[in-house]
């Protein structure tokens, strides 16, 4: 296929890194590989991308609760994700008469494999933090990578053809209440 060809109709950007460290004991090193994964790595991708996206494209973005919660030591993270929602609005104004609808999914708790890489927890304490969870989450539960997939989906289907610049919660209505 030709590069006059090339397209991208639905651009995933799930971009996300970072780990505890209370204030008072962040390093500038902790501080660059968080915000190089989570905010430059989604900029520079969607920025890249963007020559390739016709008009009725879309682009999601992963965020996090995190970014509205205030958890302890999880500052830089917070911060980061954050800011990806705030890319999001400014970038639905941006690409306005492009039609490239914008949106974040923002998980809550997702039980994944970068629970012990990144942030170094052991299955104790996974399974303890999960069950803490569940007892303050509205639904009682962690929620799955497949509920976070199928309102991905939805976002970067034509059903959310009038959707843009939200943050979709789908966390279990642990942010909400």
């Amino acid at each position: 296929m030709s590069a006059a060809h090339q397209k991208i109709d639905i651009l995933f950007a799930n971009a996300g890194g970072g780990e505890f460290a209370p204030l008072g004991s962040i390093t500038e090193a902790q501080f660059e590989k968080c915000v190089g994964i989570n905010m430059k790595g989604t900029l520079f991708t969607v920025q890249a991308a963007l020559p390739l996206m016709p008009p009725g494209s879309a682009i999601v973005i992963t965020g996090s609760i995190a970014a509205i919660q205030g958890t302890p030591a999880f500052g830089v993270y917070a911060a980061t994700k954050a800011a990806l929602r705030s890319f999001a609005r400014t970038w639905a104004s941006d690409l306005k008469g492009r039609d490239i609808r914008v949106n974040v999914v923002a998980p809550g708790v997702v039980v994944t494999p970068a629970y012990k890489s990144e942030l170094r927890l052991t299955d104790e304490q996974i399974d303890a933090y999960s069950k803490e969870v569940a007892e303050t989450t509205p639904l009682g539960r962690v929620g799955t990578a497949d509920e976070i997939a199928k309102a991905v989906s939805f976002l970067a289907s034509d059903d959310a053809s009038y959707i843009t610049g939200i943050e979709l919660f789908v966390d279990g209505g642990r942010a909400q209440v």
